[in-house]
């Protein structure tokens, strides 16, 4: 297939998509970086802060204790994820337009935590929601994206799982 059409017939059209958030996400998280200080917290609403940590593991900091491999793990895990996410796109066809958003959405968010374990050795977290004094841990625009993603790829299961029962119903 031609590149061209292969941008036009499939999922890889939902790239800009990608850019975009892969673009806010960095654009946050050096706004961050450069105006706060480390563990520094600013209340926006009663119950959100903007909070600036580093974050050594993966989601809610599991293995960020470990002695630095991790690291290299969740390096290599996210290089994979946007690998593969890469070729789903290209493997979606057009017509399905949620599981390609999905499909964008998790690639910008694994693209933007691949940056800073590259760059940092941690990925930099800041959103901070909590509630009678207890913490979620905090996120950032790339989690927000790989977990919209996530929950519109759950989403076009169940829809695919309707589509499939009505066409074996008729």
């Amino acid at each position: 297939m031609q590149m061209n059409k292969l941008f036009k017939e499939t999922g890889l059209r939902w790239l800009w998509l990608t850019i975009i958030f892969l673009v806010l996400d960095q654009v946050t998280k050096q706004w961050v970086a450069n105006s706060f200080e480390l563990y520094e917290s600013v209340k926006v609403l009663p119950v959100f802060s903007f909070t600036y940590v580093h974050n050594l593991g993966a989601a809610f900091s599991f293995l960020a204790d470990q002695g630095g491999w991790q690291r290299y793990f969740f390096t290599a895990i996210a290089a994979i994820a946007s690998i593969v996410f890469v070729y789903w796109l290209a493997k979606t066809p057009k017509s399905n337009v949620l599981l390609g958003i999905a499909f964008s959405l998790m690639l910008s968010g694994a693209l933007g935590n691949l940056i800073d374990r590259v760059l940092f050795g941690y990925v930099i977290d800041f959103l901070d929601f909590h509630w009678n004094g207890n913490h979620f841990p905090a996120f950032n625009v790339a989690d927000s994206a790989i977990f919209v993603g996530a929950a519109f790829m759950i989403l076009e299961s169940f829809k695919n799982n309707d589509d499939h029962e009505s066409s074996t119903k008729a």
